[in-house]
This record gives C-alpha cells, structure tokens and sequence, in this order.
C-alpha cells in the first residue's frame, strides 16, 4: 500500500471515529501478529477498529476461581534434611496449630493474599494445605522452620509466615504464577487483527439484499462457477453435496470436502480448482479466487459460530474475492467480520437482507470501504391462511406437517396412513442419503407420496415442492447461550426459514402457504411473523488447539476440561463476539479423561461431532479412544465386530434407532481417519458397509409406520402373554383376585398394569423402554406375583391355625 493510500485510509478512519464517538474508540484500536497470540504491535494498514464496550477496559476479567483445582504437593522429605531442627529445636505441633490458625484469621494477610490472586475461596484452600503441610511433614526447609520456632518462642512476628504461605500457594495453584501470560493467551479481543495482511486491502464491497428465494443465491453460484477457483462452504453435508453435483454438471470440475468424506473428482486425486466443503472444513491455507460461505446468519450459533468466524476471518488473508451468502429473512443487523482479503482484492458481493444494509455499511465504513447495495425480490410470494388445518383429514397435495420432536413424526405419520395416505419422512437424525431419499420421493410427480412430516431440518439443504407449511406446534427444545436446556416458543427467524420453504422458485408451486395444525396456534404464528428479527450482534469463539497447548504448558497437571474452563474464564471478548458453549467439548473430554493421550490427540476427539444422546455412539467413541491409546489400528474387522455387523433390517422404532446410531459411529470413524489415517485405515472399507446400512436404513423409513405398529404390537403381546401367565397362576394358587383388583392395593397396581397397553407402547415408541426392558419387568412382576402369592398362603395357614386354636378354647 502506498504512503499516499495509507494517508486517506487513516484520514478517512479519522473522519469516521470523530463522528462517530460512542460506537469507535482508540483504546481499542490495536494490531497483534498473527503468528502470536502473545504479541501486539502496530503495523502499517493494519487497523482495525472495534467497539467501545467494557470488556475493553484496562482492568481485567477476574477469574472463576471455582475453576482453580489445587495440586497434590509429593509428601517427600525436605532437600534440607534436619538442618532447621539443627540450628533451632523441633517444633511443638499445638503451639504450631495455634500460630497458623492466628495467621489465617488475620484481616491483613486475607487482604495482601487477595492482592496477589488469592480470594477468599483460594486463600481458604491453600491455608488447609499449608497447614497440613507443615503439621504433616517430618522435616521442614530450614528457612521455614526457623520463621516458626522465632515465632512460637515470641521472636518474630506472626505476619512473617506470609512469603512462605504464598510460595505454597504459587505450589498448589500454579496459575497464580503465570496469570498475565494466561490472560495473554485468553485474549480474544479484536481477533481480525490475527490477520494483519488482511487491514492493508482497499476493496469494492456490493451487497446484494433482498429476502430468501430472491436469487441471492443464484447470482453467487454463478459467479463462483466463473472464477478460475473457489470455494464454497455451507453448514451443512447435504448443502455441500448439492453444490459439489452443480458444479460438475455444469462442467466446473469440483471436490467435496466434508468432516467424514473428501471425494475427488480427479481418477488421480489431484485437487480441483473448486471445493464445496462444510464450514468446519474450510481450508484457511489455500488460495482462491471467489469464496462462498452460505447461512452466515449460524456466526451467532451458540455452538458452531466460531466455525464462521474462523471461515470470516481465515479465509481472507489470502483470497481474491468474497462472496458471502445468507439465506435469512427480515435479518435486522448482519455481521461480516473483518472481509479481508491477503491478494488484491477488487470486489466482495455480500447477500443479505434489506434490514443489515446499514449494519454493513458502518462495518464496512470501519475498514475504511464503501458498500454498493443491489436489491432483490422474492420470486414467489407466500401468505398466511386465516383458518387452521385442525384435523388430518383436511391435508391436501403438498402438505409438509413441521413437528420439533421425532415422537410427533412418529405418531403423525402413523394416522396420516390409517387413513389411506402415504408420506415421506425426514428428521435430522437420518443419514443424508436417507433424507435425499425421501425427499425425492415426496417430490416425484408420479410417487402416491404426496405429504411430508418433517422437523424443522427440511430448513434448509433440501429442495422441497411444498405447497403448504403446517406447524404441528410452535414449541420446540432449545439450547441457550449457557448450553442450558428449555422449551421455547420458535423464535421469528426459526419460523421465517421453515415458512420460506412453501412455494419454492422452480417447484411446481408458484405460490406457497403457511399454517398450523391447531386453531389456538394460528394467532400465535402470526404476532411471530410480524416481528422482525432479533438482530445479529456477535460472532461466536472457540479456543484452538494452539490456545490450550499454550495453556497446558503453565498448567501441566490440569485436565483438559479444566484447561478449557479457565479459558473460557479468563477469555476477553469486545462488543462483536462471544465464546461458544463447550459444553460438548468438556462432555467429551470427561468421557476420556482416564485414558492416557497426548493433549493434541485429546483435544482433536474432544472436537469430534457425535450426538451425546445416543449411548451406544458414546461407548464407541470411548472403545476408539481407548484403542487408539494402545496404539492398535481400528481395523474393518475390528469396526464391524463392535457394530456386529452385518445388520439386519429393522422390524421396529428400537432397530431404526439404533441403526441410525450405527450410521453415526461410521460417520465417527471416517471423521477420525481424516485426521489419524495410519490408526484409521479401513476408509473405503468402512464407506462400503456406511452406504449399505444407508439403504437398509431407507428401507426402515419407507416402512417407518409398519416398524410403530410392530413396536406397539410388540409391547402389547408381551403384555398380552404377561396377562395370560397371571391369570393362569391365579386359577393355580387361588389368587385370582390379583388380576380382577378385588383385594385392595394389590388388585389397582395389577389394574393399572394392564388398564391400558398404550402408554407401554408410547414408552417404547418415545425411546423409554423397550422390549427386553418390559421382560425384564414381567420377570420382576412375575417374581412380586410369586411373593404375593406365598404371603397369601401364609396368611391362610395363620388364619386357619388361629381358627383351629379359638375353636378349641370354645370346646374347652
């Protein structure tokens, strides 16, 4: 950059931060390597400005102490032998009890132990641990021993233990030492300054805005597939997929890349001048002519935003043009963090809605660029029915019924057959091929299938021909910003991405519509839709193996969970981020805690995407670490002896399950083989068999309403058989009376066994129990029965023998 360039850059930022006070301040206006977290130094155009928030200012976070586990000191016997006792006389372990506790209970030691770190919670902590050590040892360091037989013989003052109580505590709590260098590593304030090439481009920003199924898209495709090379990242597996197929049906030769799957369109494996990847996969290394990071609104997600920040803020310093899509609707504000670019830079075409023009325009005008905004429409309109769909009798052609929880998919489904209608299925669990499966079953013109019961993943990466969209409810689980599970009504963005899906641009239906199931719902859904949506002000962090590596090296005998919550503890964001929930990470890392792994290798499957809910992918996923620990290869045989393969087609809900948690541990598999191919060899091996259970998988869900009614069937033959074995033990023994509920207790617990063979057949439909379960309660019922039975007859024998007796007193 020239020095005249340089001059109207500054000049310009001037201009802007004189008018612009509040928002822009100085004190946060610095550049740092982006080789080193640990270093901050200025550099020609590299400037970026952030906002003036409180994190910003010079006093820093305090710690959660909470967090701070004291480590265990050896019991060894001190370097200095006996010299202490030598030199003085041993010491009187009650006069010593008494010093100390004097000491701790002193207001000037707890406020100087403050001063250096130690709060109350810590200063506690490490005083127990220094009484014990001093009470314990046999043989002190001769300086300490001297301090305190001076002070227990009235020759010193008691505020003289202080330096010995700190270099303990600086023992135990080692972070206390290095504290400024920790803070150092945490800091992820203004991290666009990690690029400092990026701040040297001036370049031409044109923001396409306008609402979904405006085209946005397809002016972004079609400049990808003109450039020489480009990227283009989603957030999804089937998006990726779709782009991967357009590109190499329009003749732009491209490679997918995704975090279980890299396939080549070269025979001999040479990369292609595009890739379509997921946007965890992005490559931050690899030149490109035009990029494309899609659904950017996600930066926000409390989960996987720091995916696109990383994507954001990686991928510039050494692309030539950014595209960055955004399929949102009614987006108020939209944040682009720091669009930069290492080679020449000309123009960034940005999509989005109207309402984040302004947003971008002061974002951009911070960078010192000006915005150029072309608007769009959305090609085919969608409105709001007055009336509710109220009953499944009145679905039509083209109906998709959005439920949020698959026990709804469940039940829906199953009605929507018994009443002579076929449906297809989708469901976030399912492999992709599945969904595609389903999905171009429902879209085929000629297939019967005609209605869709899907959650809300048909959201976005599918291409549907809806004509309606019918909320089941309005209510679905979600995760805050915490990672703190509640139930909440949807909010206006949820709600506009899945209405965007009715009356697709080139589906068959021009115009699309959207609805509820229940009449109470409809108003609710509509005061949702006429808000506008809560605006996008942060993008989410996550710490880097680089981070915690430097974190381990102060704190070498703490667990990785511990490493990463100090982290998070420590961490300094500005106004525009956020540090993404952990809680996966740290569920993981606990998980393998026990086995021994050098901190990469933990760290790399601690970041492994797996569904904790599923026990049996978490108890794969501990068998895979603990192999990998032995160094042992996760050959095929091995693989499909823990998955007992072959598998058989499911023949109910439970089998579907679990085959779909299967499909999840292969998927596992070829995630660790990208990143320890010579300890996951079997790649090809393990695909073959995925793409296998991928089919048998479809078969299940294209029977998913026979494989209900045999898990209903099942529950209630088990019941069925239950009820016979009572009964006939009841003629046998004489205790009838269990089953027709004619003795008490014992007759309403039978009766509520078998009043209603439905809310067994709900449990084991909603995943709760199962059928070997339910023989496991018949076992125990069976046992109670035989309890029950031998009491009875005992109470009878009484009976009758306190019958004998009293008849015999009567004759005496």
């Amino acid at each position: 950059m020239s020095v005249n360039r340089c001059v109207c850059f500054i000049s310009r930022l001037q201009r802007h931060f004189n008018s612009r006070t509040p928002r822009i301040t100085t004190s946060s206006c610095h550049a740092s390597s982006g080789s080193s977290l640990l270093q901050g130094q200025h550099r020609p155009g590299t400037v970026v400005w952030s906002r003036d928030v409180s994190s910003n200012s010079s006093s820093p976070k305090p710690p959660d102490t909470s967090l701070f586990v004291p480590v265990s000191l050896k019991a060894d016997a001190s370097a200095d032998g006996g010299v202490g006792i030598e030199l003085t006389q041993p010491l009187d372990k009650n006069e010593l009890l008494k010093v100390l506790n004097r000491f701790y209970k002193r207001k000037e030691m707890q406020k100087l132990a403050a001063d250096s770190g130690l709060d109350a919670r810590l200063f506690h902590q490490a005083f127990i641990s220094f009484r014990k050590y001093i009470l314990e040892m046999t043989s002190l360091p001769a300086d300490l021993h001297i301090i305190l037989n001076d002070i227990c013989c009235g020759a010193g003052h008691i505020d003289d233990i202080y330096p010995y109580f700190m270099r303990h505590a600086k023992h135990i709590f080692p972070m206390l030492d290095c504290m400024d260098d920790l803070r150092k590593i945490s800091d992820l304030r203004v991290p666009a300054n990690w690029y400092p090439e990026a701040r040297a481009i001036q370049r031409k920003v044109i923001f396409h805005a306008g609402p979904t199924n405006s085209g946005k898209t397809y002016h972004a495709i079609q400049r990808y597939l003109a450039a020489k090379s480009g990227v283009y990242c989603g957030p999804l597996k089937l998006l990726a997929h779709e782009i991967f197929e357009k590109s190499n049906d329009a003749g732009v030769p491209c490679d997918l890349v995704t975090g279980e799957e890299r396939t080549f369109v070269d025979p001999e494996g040479r990369a292609a001048g595009h890739v379509a990847c997921t946007i965890e996969m992005c490559s931050v290394t690899t030149p490109y002519e035009v990029a494309v990071i899609d659904e950017i609104q996600m930066i926000r997600d409390p989960s996987r935003g720091w995916a696109w920040t990383r994507a954001l803020l990686g991928l510039y310093n050494i692309l030539r043009n950014v595209i960055i899509i955004l399929f949102f609707l009614n987006l108020n504000y939209f944040i682009i963090l720091c669009i930069c670019a290492g080679l020449c830079a000309e123009e960034i075409h940005v999509c989005g809605e109207p309402a984040a023009i302004d947003f971008i325009k002061e974002l951009m005008f911070t960078t010192g660029e000006e915005v150029e905004v072309h608007n769009y429409q959305r090609l085919t309109p969608f409105s709001i029915l007055d009336h509710a769909v109220e009953s499944l009798d009145n679905l039509r052609p083209g109906d998709c019924i959005v439920c949020f929880s698959k026990n709804d998919i469940y039940s829906i489904s199953r009605q929507i057959e018994a009443r002579g209608q076929e449906c297809a299925v989708i469901y976030g669990s399912l492999p992709p091929g599945t969904k595609l499966s389903q999905a171009k079953k429902f879209n085929d013109p000629d297939d019967p299938c005609k209605i869709l019961v899907a959650t809300d993943a048909i959201g976005m990466g599918l291409n549907l021909s809806i004509k309606r969209i019918i909320f089941n409810s309005l209510v679905k689980p979600n995760v805050n910003e915490k990672g703190e599970k509640q139930m909440e009504t949807i909010s206006t963005s949820q709600a506009l991405q899945i209405a965007g899906r009715a009356g697709r641009f080139s589906s068959k239906f021009k115009e699309g519509e959207v609805t509820t199931m229940h009449r109470d719902d409809l108003p609710v859904l509509k005061e949702i839709l006429s808000h506008s949506v809560d605006p996008i002000e942060t993008a989410g962090l996550h710490p880097t193996a680089e981070q915690i590596e430097m974190f381990a090296y102060h704190l070498p005998d703490a667990t990785l969970s511990n490493l990463v919550d100090i982290f998070v503890s420590l961490s300094q964001v500005d106004g525009l981020y956020f540090v993404c929930n952990i809680d996966d990470f740290k569920f993981l890392a606990d998980m393998i805690q026990h086995i021994p792994l050098n901190l990469r290798s933990r760290y790399v499957f601690c970041t492994a995407p797996i569904n904790k809910k599923q026990p049996f992918v978490c108890t794969s996923f501990l068998k895979f670490a603990r192999q990998f620990s032995r160094d042992e290869p996760l050959t095929f045989d091995w693989v499909c002896r823990h998955i007992s393969w072959p598998l058989a087609p499911p023949k109910n809900i439970k089998d579907l399950v679990h085959l779909e948690a299967v499909h999840d541990v292969l998927d596992l598999y070829l995630w660790l083989s990208y990143r320890f191919m010579d300890m996951f060899p079997d790649t090809a091996s393990i695909r073959e068999i995925q793409r296998e259970l991928d089919d048998i998988i479809q078969q299940g869900v294209r029977n998913i309403t026979r494989l209900i009614r045999a898990s209903d069937t099942t529950v209630t033959d088990l019941l069925q058989a239950q009820s016979n074995r009572h009964g006939q033990t009841g003629r046998g023994t004489g205790s009838t009376h269990f089953l027709t509920g004619s003795r008490g207790q014992r007759g309403q617990r039978a009766s509520g066994q078998m009043m209603d063979s439905s809310l067994a057949s709900r449990l084991v439909r909603d995943g709760l129990l199962t059928p070997d379960l339910l023989q496991q309660l018949q076992r125990e019922w069976s046992k109670d029965q035989k309890q029950d039975n031998s009491s009875q007859r005992a109470l009878d024998l009484e009976h009758q023998s306190n019958n004998k007796g009293k008849r015999k007193k009567k004759k005496k």
